[in-house]
């Protein structure tokens, strides 16, 4: 049954004499694209299935799987393994400019914040954590990891290192109380911070730890903070592509805006 596809779409025009015909799997895909676009398949709606874009598009299942496998790769759909495919929900976004308490815009969203702690230590630095700190190779740092979730989906992988010699009563905290980035922004201000997003894929452990498949990209967001040119803290946060975006508004004035 093709009733929820209404019409089907008018041909792709012929390609021009420079431009190469559109291969039949973009097609397809731009087809779905376009009704998530437009709003005819809203966030959580049921996507065509294969069969059905096999019979619309008369094309091959694998061209049809190819388009629907990319498009959830791309993160506008989700794939569910005997269910079907659905329009993905609006991935939530996080500013870049200011250091963002993920737990407060959790919760401006109306949904629930939690963080499972998974370790917080004191440990030798590396030669990686010591240059990021600005310290001696094997000096004593702490470490903390932990994950937040969103209605209990893991959205970010924290992964913090931070100085002693600034914040000596970090490990005292209890972190199912305060989360780690507003107590060092409430006792520690910082007055430089350097930001830098990454596409990388995870270890098998943070896979684990963010409920996702191995394969899958996610967008690092690393930090560094400074008070009086002195390291507070160095920290990788790592959110899954497929649900969650980085990205801000700002005024030409310098001043950030949440979007």
């Amino acid at each position: 049954m093709l009733d929820s596809l209404h019409a089907a779409p008018a041909p792709h025009p012929p390609a021009k004499p420079h431009e190469r015909p559109l291969a039949l799997y973009q097609r397809v895909k731009n087809y779905v694209v376009h009704r998530i676009a437009s709003g005819a398949l809203p966030p959580g709606a049921r996507v065509p299935s294969e069969q059905e874009l096999v019979t619309l598009f008369g094309v091959a299942r694998m061209t049809a799987n190819r388009a629907l496998r990319e498009l959830a790769e791309q993160g506008l759909i989700v794939r569910v393994a005997g269910v079907g495919s659905f329009v993905a929900e609006e991935k939530p976004q996080s500013t870049l400019l200011q250091i963002a308490n993920i737990a407060e815009e959790i919760r401006q969203r109306g949904h629930d914040h939690r963080f499972a702690l998974l370790q917080v230590r004191r440990e030798s630095a590396s030669a990686e954590v010591a240059a990021a700190l600005q310290t001696m190779i094997g000096s004593s740092v702490f470490h903390l990891i932990g994950v937040h979730y969103e209605n209990d989906v893991p959205v970010q992988l924290e992964d913090r290192y931070v100085n002693p010699k600034v914040v000596p009563h970090f490990m005292e905290q209890d972190f199912s109380c305060v989360q780690p980035s507003d107590y060092l922004v409430r006792n520690v201000p910082f007055d430089q911070m350097e930001h830098v997003v990454d596409a990388v894929l995870p270890t098998a452990q943070q896979a684990q730890w963010l409920q996702m498949q191995a394969d899958q990209p996610c967008l690092l967001l690393t930090r560094r903070t400074w008070q009086r040119d002195v390291p507070v803290t160095w920290v990788h946060c790592m959110h899954p592509g497929m649900r969650y975006r980085l990205g801000c508004r700002f005024r030409t004035d310098g001043a950030a805006q949440s979007s």
